[in-house]
């Protein structure tokens, strides 16, 4: 796309082209902060009724320095102008068709004021009528269908998002939904299951220890020991083989876990 090209395309819009959108797209992946291209590829996009309209409005509103300036282009009246002048275009032909007759409006203009005097009357007859205060019915069958309209033919995310003046609000929540969110890791939860994890582990040997001390016999104090020995004959062990009841202590009990 030449200069002469683009000038043209900034005095006339409305007359974008696919070509014409193709150079701007060329245009703006060499110069992607090119605001001015990105505004007309917006317009071009708008006026071809393209769903890539949605994708291109949140890259530029990500390389706009302004969005508040963006948000007033896209809902002025310039912007949404080529809309309104097809469907002018497309009703151009029936207009001309339209056979204009005159008629005599006095007679049915008499004629609709008696129509709409005699209603009110009857309603002022029926004010009291206990049906009037019935309880309306909804139809089950409107239900059902609203029940089963997906919520693609509700929202149509195919067709260009329409915004008007009065929502800015709206816009920049459209936005902040488009941007990424980290995810949020519960590092407590985490920090707490750990710690219970490592109380029980506690507990557990603690338990261990206290079972080996009740089960294994007692330290015996030294005179005791000695009496014993005096009063019980010696063993036809060797002593390398003997097991000492001193080695039988908490230590060891670690030791063993």
């Amino acid at each position: 796309m030449n200069t002469s090209n683009f000038t043209y395309l900034l005095a006339n819009p409305q007359k974008i082209t696919p070509e014409g959108l193709a150079s701007l797209d060329l245009l703006i992946k060499k110069y992607p902060y090119f605001q001015t291209a990105r505004a007309l590829q917006l317009k071009g996009l708008k006026n071809q009724d393209s769903f890539l309209y949605n994708d291109a409005l949140k890259l530029t509103a990500a390389h706009t320095t302004d969005r508040d300036i963006l948000f007033e282009y896209i809902t002025s009246e310039k912007f949404i102008q080529n809309e309104i002048s097809q469907t002018i275009l497309q009703h151009d032909a029936s207009v001309e068709e339209i056979k204009v007759v005159s008629e005599n409006v006095s007679e049915q203009i008499s004629l609709e004021i008696d129509r709409q005097l005699k209603a009110e009357m009857q309603k002022a007859e029926d004010i009291l009528n206990p049906e009037l205060f019935q309880r309306k019915v909804t139809s089950v069958s409107n239900l059902v269908e609203d029940k089963e309209k997906k919520p693609e033919e509700i929202l149509q995310p195919d067709k260009p998002l329409e915004f008007t003046k009065n929502d800015t609000h709206s816009f920049s929540e459209w936005l902040k939904l488009t941007k990424a969110k980290p995810i949020e890791r519960d590092e407590d939860i985490f920090d707490e299951k750990e710690d219970e994890i490592q109380k029980d582990d506690r507990e557990r040997k603690f338990e261990l220890i206290d079972k080996f001390i009740q089960e294994r016999p007692k330290i015996i104090p030294q005179e005791a020991e000695n009496k014993t020995q005096k009063e019980e004959p010696k063993s036809p062990l060797p002593s390398f083989q003997q097991t000492s009841e001193a080695l039988m202590t908490e230590t060891l009990a670690k030791v063993y876990l």
